[in-house]
C-alpha cells in the first residue's frame, strides 16, 4: 500500500455513525445529485440505500470502509444475492446474473456476491483508496466467494477504468430503460 494511504484505515462499518457517513457520502454522489460534468469526470453512484437496509446488510456481511481518522474516505458495499428482494431496483440485475454464463457455468452456480456500490469521497480520489477498498474485499472474502460481480453504467467511464485496473473483466453488456450497462467480474478462483 502506498505511503499516501498510510493514514487511511481500511475496516468494516463499526457502528451507526459509520452508516450515517456512508449514507451522506452516497447522497452527495448520487447521479441525480451531481452535475453532468461531475458525473463524467468523477463518476457517480446509482442506488440509494436507507439506514435500516445498510444496517441489515452490515449484519449479514461486514461492509468495507476506508477512514481517515473519524472521517469516511470511501466505502465498498457487499450485496449478497439473498438481499435481491430488499432492493427492488436491483432485482432485474440479479435475475440477469442468474442467466449469465461465466467460466462454463451459470453465475448462480458459483459462490459470489455483488459489489453493492463503491464510492470514494472527493479529496481522496486518485490516491489509491478505490484499489485499497477492493484489496480489503479480496482479503476478507476470497476464501468464501469465487468472485465479485457488478454492473457499471458505461457512461461512468471513471468507474469502468478503475474496475479494469483492479482486475475486473467484462462478461456482458446490455441496454435497459435507464442506461447502457457493463457487467464485470473480478475472478478469485
Amino acid at each position: 500500500m502506498s505511503s499516501q494511504l498510510s493514514h487511511i484505515r481500511f475496516s468494516n462499518i463499526e457502528g451507526d455513525d459509520d452508516i450515517y457517513q456512508v449514507l451522506a457520502l452516497q447522497q452527495s454522489n448520487l447521479a441525480t445529485n451531481v452535475t453532468t460534468e461531475t458525473a463524467a469526470s468523477q463518476g457517480f453512484v446509482t442506488v440509494q440505500h436507507d439506514f435500516a437496509l445498510l444496517k441489515q446488510m452490515n449484519e449479514a456481511i461486514p461492509q468495507v470502509i476506508a477512514k481517515d481518522g473519524d472521517r469516511l474516505a470511501g466505502y465498498a458495499l457487499v450485496m449478497p444475492p439473498s438481499f435481491q428482494d430488499l432492493v427492488p431496483v436491483l432485482k432485474p440485475m440479479f435475475l440477469l446474473f442468474d442467466n449469465l454464463d461465466f467460466g462454463g457455468k451459470k453465475v448462480f452456480e458459483y459462490q459470489y456476491y455483488v459489489m453493492g456500490q463503491i464510492c470514494v469521497a472527493e479529496g481522496y480520489r486518485g490516491c489509491g483508496i478505490f484499489d485499497g477498498l477492493y484489496h480489503q474485499h479480496r482479503a476478507l472474502f476470497s476464501d468464501k466467494f469465487d468472485f465479485v460481480v457488478t454492473e457499471i453504467a458505461t457512461r461512468n467511464t471513471r468507474s469502468i477504468r478503475a474496475h479494469q485496473r483492479v482486475g475486473f473483466q467484462s462478461i456482458y453488456t446490455f441496454q435497459d430503460e435507464t442506461d447502457h450497462w457493463d457487467i464485470v467480474v473480478w475472478n478469485w478462483e
